[in-house]
């Protein structure tokens, strides 16, 4: 295995291993080593089977597999999806030493996984994240779940994963508009916890729209070495993980606002990470050459940066659904710096509702 860079998420019992590099799905010995069940469902969609299942298929020879394709997208996030993925568990009569492989973008990952944590109360899954996005962020970290139709990721489990394989190689089959999507979770990293990491992005923002190699490999590592480094302290987010939301309470608003799908998750982080720079620049913590970076960092990765106008009090009204929402008290995730992020529940409601005034109307 040390043809693959490996991150590990110190979890104690549930703790495990994220591998990344090229040709990971090819490689069988690999895969041996990180799977252990016989009996396995692998669940993809109808864009990542044709071009990957094959593969996985195949590399994966000698155990009892069974292939479960679903619609693509996030208006298919949902619990009659979820309901698909148990009824081909029932189907196959898979037990309890079965396990669920869900191999593409965060959609896939997160519904298989809550499947598999509600599946006889909780079986084995391995994420084979195919997206950038999935690589960098919603395969780490056990967060599970389906969306509501008032509100994206309400229904859901935390269910840790035995490992995360991120096949680099896959990343190549990406439109440029999903490829981005991804980015904006990478610059997200910088935002809250490595303004090094920041600097190092906007070195390099050129080769990693150019998807090269050992830009995307190192993009990618230190990304999950964050993420890893966060949810090892604070699993279940009861603090410090909530700082992995910078951008996500006002881009959840876009995505329900805007109908599921037609603002990919990553535009809609984007363009919520740059209201949340500007409210915290409001609030006197980030100083206005520290925000124009970040918003111009993300106009480099051709993100949005700006959300819809859906209208200040329907944003508002979307956010109260957010689930860092405490005793009838939204949390939000602001910057104190670049490269420092603080989850804050006392700011200046005023300073908050003309921040959606300026942005949202």
């Amino acid at each position: 295995m040390s043809r693959y860079e490996r991150v590990e998420i110190a979890l104690g019992e549930r703790a495990y291993p994220i591998l990344i590099g090229p040709g990971l799905l090819n490689d069988a010995t690999t895969l041996s080593d990180c799977i252990a069940a016989r009996d396995l469902l692998i669940v993809t969609n109808e864009v990542v089977a044709p071009l990957y299942l094959a593969t996985l298929e195949a590399a994966l020879k000698g155990r009892r597999v069974h292939s479960l394709i679903l619609p693509d997208g996030e208006q298919h996030k949902t619990l009659a999806s979820l309901a698909t993925i148990v009824d081909a568990l029932v189907d196959a009569r898979l037990n309890r030493d079965a396990a669920v492989v869900a191999l593409g973008g965060g959609v896939i990952g997160d519904m298989a996984g809550f499947a598999a944590a509600c599946y006889q109360r909780g079986i084995d899954y391995i994420q084979v994240p195919t997206t950038l996005l999935a690589q960098v962020d919603s395969s780490v970290g056990g967060k599970t779940a389906v969306n509501h139709p008032l509100a994206k990721n309400m229904i859901g489990a935390f269910h840790q994963p035995r490992c995360v394989l991120a096949d680099t190689r896959t990343l190549a089959s990406l439109p440029d508009r999903e490829y981005s999507a991804g980015l904006a979770e990478v610059v997200k990293y910088g935002l809250i916890r490595d303004a090094a990491f920041f600097g190092w992005l906007e070195d390099r923002a050129e080769a990693l729209l150019a998807r090269d190699d050992a830009a995307v490999a190192t993009a990618v590592r230190r990304s999950c070495e964050i993420k890893a480094e966060v949810v090892g302290i604070d699993e279940r987010e009861q603090g410090l993980r909530a700082i992995l939301n910078l951008g996500h309470t006002f881009g959840h608003a876009i995505e329900t606002a805007s109908g599921y799908g037609n603002w990919l998750h990553g535009e809609a982080v984007a363009a919520g990470m740059v209201v949340a720079a500007d409210m915290s620049e409001r609030l006197g913590w980030l100083q206005a050459p520290e925000r124009a970076r970040a918003v111009q960092l993300l106009k480099r990765m051709r993100l949005p940066v700006e959300p819809p106008k859906i209208g200040a009090s329907r944003a508002r009204e979307l956010m109260g659904m957010d689930k860092k929402v405490l005793g009838g008290k939204l949390r939000l995730v602001l910057m104190r710096q670049l490269g420092e992020a603080d989850v804050v529940s006392d700011y200046d409601a005023g300073v908050l509702d003309a921040t959606l005034r300026a942005h949202f109307d």
